[in-house]
């Protein structure tokens, strides 16, 4: 008789820890569809700052295609970076973010081996994070005009302008980035208002034009050759490319170009510039883009 009642109090235990995990379990399933895709990358990456461990459940564990070279591909790679996190671990603040389909991008200042300016872009599938691509730079002082590489507006707005934006900016790439054509810039950019964060240019068109005049002055190149994606929601769009920059012939690097738009013109621009390395050095064959 003993046993029997032993043996029916074990059934109700185990049963009661099943229905719990299965409790546990469906209220992590209702909370990730509760959440945009945009909001588990912002709660993904503040955790490098409150060590919550759920948002790692937002990647995919079975499709983790990883585009940082320094990364090995899948939450292996994602494992071994973090177990080399410094004392205190990394440090993450989200500075603005946007959404465009299936893709997030976030512009990110770090502290990941050093004071880092970033731009993060994720994408999903069935609610899970797939793939990831990234650009990052050391942080620098303010420009001649005394902006930051993350201060301006980061409010999203516009909702309605999303693709009339995306547009604007391709054409700005297609003309004056790929083929240096400057007639027409001023139907692109506003002249009285352009904001720059880029750290070593200053405000408006004379900032830019006299940054084209410094570089062919020291033999330097900026040259884009191919653009590989254009993410935009409502004021911001994100330009990812790939060409040469620096003292010629120029080294191979990734530009990620985010922009601000007011009233179908661009008026303010942060960016990235990152090397990319010999395939040699990479950790994973996804390549940069």
């Amino acid at each position: 008789m003993k046993s029997i009642l032993q043996a029916c109090l074990l059934a109700i235990t185990l049963l009661s820890v099943s229905c719990n995990s299965l409790k546990d379990s469906n209220s992590q399933k209702k909370v990730e569809m509760e959440l945009s895709n945009k909001e588990k990358v912002v709660a993904l990456l503040n955790s490098f700052n409150t060590g919550d461990q759920t948002p790692i459940s937002y990647i995919n564990p079975e499709k983790y295609i990883q585009h940082n070279l320094s990364v090995g591909d899948g939450l292996a790679g994602f494992g071994e970076v973090m177990k080399n996190a410094p004392e205190g671990g990394f440090k993450a603040n989200v500075v603005r973010a946007f959404q465009d389909g299936d893709y997030v991008v976030a512009h990110t200042e770090y502290d990941f081996f050093g004071p880092k300016a970033a731009f993060d872009v994720f994408r999903f599938e069935n609610g899970k994070i797939v793939e990831h691509w990234d650009n990052l730079t050391e942080v620098t002082p303010p420009n001649p005009s005394g902006r930051t590489q993350f201060d301006g507006v980061a409010e999203v707005s516009d909702l309605d302008k999303t693709d009339d934006n995306k547009k604007v900016v391709q054409r700005f790439i297609d003309e004056v980035l790929l083929n240096g054509k400057m007639d027409n810039i001023t139907s692109m950019v506003n002249p009285g208002h352009y904001h720059q964060h880029n750290s070593g240019v200053a405000d408006g068109l004379d900032g830019l034009g006299k940054a084209f005049e410094y570089f062919a002055a020291n033999d330097m190149v900026m040259v884009y050759d191919k653009v590989h994606k254009v993410l935009g929601q409502g004021n911001f769009v994100l330009a990812m490319s790939e060409g040469k920059f620096g003292k010629a012939p120029g080294n191979h690097v990734a530009f990620y170009d985010l922009f601000r738009l007011e009233d179908g013109l661009i008026v303010e621009h942060w960016d990235v510039i990152q090397g990319i390395p010999a395939q040699s050095e990479w950790k994973n064959e996804n390549g940069k883009f």
